[in-house]
């Protein structure tokens, strides 16, 4: 199996701070759609697993290249497109709260999808205040 960067994971390398972990963003790097899937975890054998190519296979990231699919298609729907967008700035200002918020910042890097987001928005309310939060707030409601 080859793998191939989407277009929503273009725009995650280029923006740098993508709410990945560390291997994470190593295996999104090496997946250029020219090595295979064991190629890639040979390659970088003990930082990246499975695991951490599924997630970004789940993520919309990276997707299966065969010889009827586009690449770089951008194929990540809309909904999953709006999750990354919270997802990364959600990250981004629980990480700004500090230790005291260390539970918060674990369940928001844990959130799969716009729905889990969605039942951590009152915890980020309070956490973060109004101001704050109503840079996220839209992302999270609209539908």
């Amino acid at each position: 199996m080859t793998l191939a960067k989407t277009n929503a994971g273009l725009r995650m390398l280029k923006e740098r701070q993508s709410g990945l972990s560390p291997r994470q963003r190593a295996a999104l790097i090496l997946l250029d759609g020219q090595r295979t899937l064991e190629d890639v975890l040979a390659a970088a054998s003990g930082c990246v697993t499975r695991e951490d190519i599924q997630r970004l296979v789940e993520l919309g990231l990276v997707a299966e290249q065969g010889p009827e699919s586009q690449p770089f298609a951008d194929s990540v729907p809309a909904e999953r497109d709006r999750y990354l967008q919270a997802y990364r700035l959600a990250t981004d200002l629980v990480a700004q709260l500090g230790p005291r918020w260390s539970s918060l910042h674990l369940a928001v890097e844990a959130a799969g999808s716009l729905d889990e987001l969605q039942e951590l928005a009152p915890r980020m309310a309070a956490a973060l205040g109004p101001v704050q939060f109503a840079k996220l707030a839209p992302l999270l409601t609209m539908r």
